[in-house]
């Protein structure tokens, strides 16, 4: 990949890093098709490709599953959603990590920024159960002091709330954490948390250039930040 000199903020700025899972440090987007297709063969349901599971990723679980089953024209039915969301649950916590890459200067990355003193917590929006295993499977649980899910908190990015409480784990100001995301989510998030906020460009983005997003700089690999 090539692109222009990345730009962002010096680490001096910093106490700690939150940082984003989906697109961010993992491409789990093989995981997500593979726990839909599962789910959606189990409900009598039409396939679905990587592109229209890429451009609904990064609001969540509940939202992924209600998108796609508005694609394939699944009925609006309450009883079918909580059908569709047992069943993915058992297919991606039985293939979580199996069709997913680790990106380029991740580990890197992270190990680097542990190294200069900031304190990390790890910050999705996917469920807690099947954030915590793809980071152990990865090698990366033992980087972060804190792992929250999407359902740690009432609310999900992109609300300020999981920042909010994620820095007062990490024991920081939001003014001196830094957000590592991929998306628009973890833009907005961090602009209403008042925390500086750096992107990733290789993400999701919920299908939208990255690079249009407000953010305080980008980032072709994470470990980038420690230039």
């Amino acid at each position: 990949m090539t692109s222009s000199a990345p730009t962002h903020p010096g680490l001096d700025a910093f106490d700690a890093a939150i940082v984003d899972l989906d697109g961010t440090m993992v491409d789990t987007l093989g995981d997500f098709v593979a726990a839909l297709n599962g789910m959606l063969d189990d409900l009598g349901l039409a396939q679905v490709t990587p592109s229209v599971v890429e451009t609904r990723v990064g609001k969540g679980s509940e939202h992924l599953i209600r998108a796609v089953l508005q694609h394939v024209q699944a009925p609006p039915d309450d009883a079918l959603y909580d059908r569709a969301w047992t069943r993915y649950q058992h297919h991606y916590l039985a293939i979580n990590g199996r069709h997913s890459l680790l990106y380029a200067g991740v580990a890197e990355g992270l190990q680097g920024l542990a190294a200069r003193g900031l304190r990390l917590a790890c910050l999705t929006n996917k469920p807690r159960d099947f954030a915590r295993p793809l980071l152990e499977a990865k090698g990366l649980a033992g980087y972060f002091d804190h792992v929250f899910g999407g359902d740690d908190f009432e609310r999900k990015k992109p609300d300020p709330l999981p920042l909010l409480k994620t820095c007062e784990a990490l024991g920081t100001v939001p003014a001196r954490t830094l957000m590592i995301g991929d998306s628009s989510n973890d833009a907005r998030a961090a602009r209403a948390a008042g925390c500086p906020v750096v992107l990733v460009t290789y993400g999701y983005n919920h299908g939208e250039p990255v690079r249009g997003v407000d953010a305080d700089g980008f980032v072709d690999a994470i470990s980038e930040l420690l230039a």
